[in-house]
């Protein structure tokens, strides 16, 4: 999830439509440069935020948003993020982007996850920022949150390192709907088994590329030592904190997030 409403963008120009494979995708792209690849976590796109277009100076990004989030459709048997995993695997083959760079905040880097043990031919590294979606402790051992047990206006006292409340009252009857099919969304494919697969530990050795673990210092959500569990599922992946972050380190400290992108890039093959 994201820490913050999401308002809908202010200059609807900002987006476009596309058609991937039958469906209607809304996605941001602005740059120039090495393609990166950016899925949001399960509120969604915050236009608002400085991070799209930092990155933008420097990479060509292709920021969806998730079938059934923002103003993109969702056909009836999208249910899991297996489907969303194959589905950007068609948008990438549509948009001709290779060498990409995949960039998941939560939500998001379950998905990136779930791509990258599926087909890596288009992908030149992955960053995973604060993921859901493995299991790697028994059934009686709660690993993630529970974020669909928490009410929205109390969720800031696990998503960030402060604590901050949310405010929804200054937003306006459309923000509240988008962000309301948001969480619809989410809830749809993150609900049950809560926030995981229980596969995907078992298909994790199968990530072939350069990989980087993010991971807020202060995350509430999957704390430290569950990103240090995936990273060392996967073969070869690297592992930073970002100080003085919770579950969202591109929203509490989006310098250290967009550097450490960039420093993880310049090690990957051109």
């Amino acid at each position: 999830m994201s820490p913050t409403p999401e308002d809908p963008p202010e200059n609807p120009k900002a987006f476009e439509t596309m058609d991937v494979a039958g469906v209607g995708l809304e996605l941001w792209t602005r740059g120039s440069g090495r393609p990166l690849l950016y899925l949001h976590p399960g509120d969604g796109i915050d236009s608002a935020l400085p991070l799209l277009d930092e990155l933008a100076e420097t990479w060509q990004v292709f920021a969806p948003s998730h079938p059934g989030f923002g103003g993109s459709d969702r056909p009836a048997g999208f249910t899991t993020v297996d489907d969303l995993a194959y589905f950007y695997l068609d948008f990438l083959k549509a948009r001709a982007i290779t060498g990409a760079l995949v960039v998941g905040v939560s939500f998001g880097a379950w998905i990136a996850a779930e791509i990258a043990v599926k087909c890596t031919h288009r992908i030149a590294g992955l960053v995973l920022a604060d993921a859901l979606g493995a299991k790697f402790s028994g059934p009686l051992t709660r690993e993630i949150a529970d974020l669909f047990s928490v009410p929205q206006y109390d969720l800031g006292r696990l998503l960030f390192g402060d604590g901050r409340k949310l405010d929804f009252s200054q937003m306006s009857d459309d923000a509240l709907l988008r962000l309301a099919r948001n969480h619809e969304s989410f809830g749809l494919y993150g609900w049950s088994p809560t926030l995981h697969d229980p596969k995907l530990v078992q298909r994790l050795h199968r990530i072939d590329v350069p990989t980087l673990l993010l991971w807020g210092d202060q995350d509430r959500v999957v704390p430290p030592d569950y990103g240090r569990s995936f990273a060392r599922a996967i073969p070869g992946a690297g592992f930073a904190l970002i100080e003085g972050a919770g579950h969202y380190p591109q929203i509490e400290q989006p310098q250290r997030f967009v550097a450490a992108i960039d420093g993880f890039a310049a090690s990957l093959p051109a």
